[in-house]
């Protein structure tokens, strides 16, 4: 019987050091203190790593395109926490003026709430990726079993709906556990993060997302947006479709093209 899931070095080399400091320490029980020490210092790193959306110590992540994908002057648009019905089909239209693709990393629930709206997405020649079940705040929590369930039925919801299965996965805020890895993969799928954001879930100047997600970029890079959980102006219009196409007209003058993951990765045609 394949195992839920298996571990990954990080989980590994905690395994050892725990074991290696109970042994040390009844061996020679005065250095007690400095075994503990090492212990607590682990599980702070783990901790750190947890709440590090593009950090590389838990697992495999995507955070740049591949070197094919650079040297076809690509990056990455990813939206995230939809479909929204009242957004994303404006951001849909926005993309159709642009000639630009993306992946839109829904959530399950939503996806079977709106089944017409995540069908267009496809229709239009973008991705819709798992972006869990329910995107549960507390996601990072989950041991595998409840982990596995929340990636298990966004992904057949997804599918059920599109016709097509997710290729890729990305956590609720991107924050994840030493389990999730593994569990990712078990699916068949890869997990993704993301180059630069712009924090558009909590801002509500469209420059300064526009100058975070602009600063630096370049070939490769994977952006982060919502379509989800939309902040508004003040004059009360969704801030991304405000950001959108400003950094859409940027990309271009940068003669940057924006795929879809599938697409960068060479996973369609």
């Amino acid at each position: 019987m394949t195992p839920l899931w298996r571990a990954t070095t990080a989980l590994r080399l905690t395994t050892l050091l725990h074991a290696g400091c109970a042994v040390l320490t009844v061996l020679r029980p005065a250095i007690w203190p400095w075994a503990l020490g090492l212990v607590v210092a682990n599980h702070l790193l783990l901790g750190m790593a947890t709440m590090w959306p593009r950090s590389h110590l838990l697992g495999a992540n995507m955070t740049r395109l591949p070197a094919a994908a650079i040297r076809r002057n690509e990056v990455a648009l990813t939206f995230d926490d939809g479909p929204d019905p009242e957004i994303t089909p404006k951001v849909l239209d926005l993309l159709d003026q642009y000639g630009a693709k993306a992946s839109f990393f829904c959530i399950g629930e939503r996806v079977a709430a709106y089944p017409e709206l995540a069908r267009e997405i496809i229709r239009r020649g973008h991705s819709v990726e798992n972006h869990t079940y329910r995107h549960a705040n507390v996601f990072a929590l989950f041991g595998p079993v409840v982990a596995q369930r929340e990636i298990k039925a966004a992904q057949n919801d997804i599918q059920t709906v599109t016709g097509i299965a997710p290729l890729f996965f990305r956590a609720p805020m991107g924050f994840r556990n030493p389990f999730l890895i593994p569990l990712v993969e078990r699916a068949d799928l890869r997990y993704a993060s993301w180059t630069r954001r712009g924090y558009d879930t909590v801002a509500r100047q469209p420059e300064k997302v526009l100058q975070r997600l602009l600063r630096g970029i370049a070939a490769g890079d994977i952006l982060l947006l919502h379509d989800g959980c939309a902040t508004h102006v003040n004059s009360g219009t969704p801030l991304i479709l405000e950001v959108l196409p400003c950094l859409l007209e940027r990309l271009q003058a940068h003669q940057l093209k924006a795929v879809s993951l599938p697409a960068a990765c060479k996973y369609v045609g």
